[in-house]
């Protein structure tokens, strides 16, 4: 790699953790990346995306080149708020460095991803004297760490509408786990919300006869929801799960027996299912567990995040192949975890995600060691050499 102070990964990290984009704001992030892109060529688009009752919030798409293969990176600038400040060791947002690391907030989430990648790129741009084929493109969003509703969706909308194609998508986030590269995330189980909601009588409870309790009959609901396995999962995945995640009854009273129960679950499904499916899954096993207590209920659903896998191909080969170069280690495929952007990609072009490790994210004194930020630079780098050679 160039040692040059502008290709210089923790140089970059430390100017965009200063930062503060705390989601959905802007923070200056999207500013300093442009201006880091266009001075090579990149031609950058700001584009503010809203929906009547979320906020209004600012994106980035740059793009050098026209022609294919059209490489994306994908990440976002917004990070979580930094909570307690004072509980940090150092300053959420100061980037300073110590013991080796860099710590800040979106050190590990992804503000370090996002400038490894920028880094790499201006070297290999650098390195060739530019782009000798194809196109780069970073679709930087502002709300991953919010709703996703008005960025890399609208961004991706954006482009369909624009007639632009990508053929292959890297997504930044910090996928690794105990080492950089240690895997490539090839897919993400989808997840949806479901609430349950079982209809009873209020009544006082020296007088339960006269009233009908709603929570013995979710609890049997729960049990039946909880204790039925969905699934024993694929090639490619783990089992589905089904996790309970709030009881709550509106009553404050101990002597009355409430007239409705309530509980939400967050099911995580596997490529054996879609959202219809899961949906119809749950509502069966509602309706056998009510029709046993003689339960009446209501049953709603929500959630954005729909599975995605990308089967082992070019694209997976390729990344396999940098991070050997660079590491010496055979990452290991995976789809654990969370759910991420890729899961609106997915649609447009085969996508994957390598990053930094994730045992900081979200945390005070979230940080990252700045070996790590050279490791995934050069990984990333080798990746685009890899991806454009002719």
């Amino acid at each position: 790699m160039s040692s040059t102070r502008s290709h210089d990964p923790v140089h970059l990290a430390q100017a965009l953790i200063r930062c503060r984009s705390v989601t959905p704001a802007e923070g200056g992030a999207l500013t300093w990346l442009a201006g880091q892109l266009e001075p090579v060529g990149f031609t950058c688009h700001r584009l503010t995306m809203s929906e009547p009752g979320t906020p209004d919030v600012q994106n980035l798409y740059a793009r050098l080149g026209t022609g294919s293969p059209h490489l994306c990176f994908a990440g976002h600038t917004d990070v979580v708020p930094a909570g307690d400040e004072a509980a940090w060791t150092r300053p959420p947002f100061g980037a300073e460095i110590a013991d080796g690391a860099l710590y800040g907030r979106g050190a590990a989430d992804m503000k370090g991803g996002v400038a490894c990648f920028l880094a790499a790129a201006l070297d290999y741009l650098g390195a060739n004297g530019g782009l000798k084929r194809g196109s780069l493109s970073f679709l930087i969003t502002g709300d991953e760490e919010s709703v996703a509703i008005n960025g890399t969706p609208k961004l991706l909308a954006w482009l369909k509408a624009r007639g632009e194609m990508l053929d292959a998508c890297l997504v930044g986030e910090p996928a690794s786990d105990e080492a950089v590269g240690d895997q490539i995330k090839i897919g993400r189980r989808g997840y949806v919300n479901a609430r349950v909601v079982v209809h009873g009588k209020q009544g006082h409870s020296a007088y339960g006869e006269r009233a009908e309790n709603p929570i013995p009959k979710l609890a049997r609901i729960i049990d039946r929801l909880s204790t039925t396995p969905l699934d024993n999962g694929t090639e490619h995945f783990q089992p589905s799960s089904l996790q309970a995640t709030i009881v709550s009854v509106p009553n404050a009273a101990t002597n009355v027996i409430p007239g409705s129960a309530q509980a939400n679950f967050n099911i995580r499904y596997n490529d054996l299912h879609t959202r219809s499916k899961v949906e119809a899954w749950v509502r069966e096993h509602c309706e056998i567990a009510a029709k046993e207590v003689g339960a009446t209920f209501s049953l709603s659903f929500e959630g954005t995040g729909n599975v995605f896998l990308t089967k082992p191909g070019p694209l997976v080969d390729t990344m396999r192949a940098a991070i050997q170069g660079v590491t010496g280690r055979e990452p290991a495929l995976a789809t654990t975890g969370g759910t991420s952007d890729a899961r609106f990609i997915k649609d447009f072009c085969p996508v994957v995600e390598v990053g930094l490790r994730n045992a900081t994210a979200h945390q005070v004194d979230e940080h990252v060691a700045l070996a790590d930020l050279v490791t995934l630079t050069q990984i990333y780098r080798r990746f685009i050499e890899r991806y454009f050679a002719a």
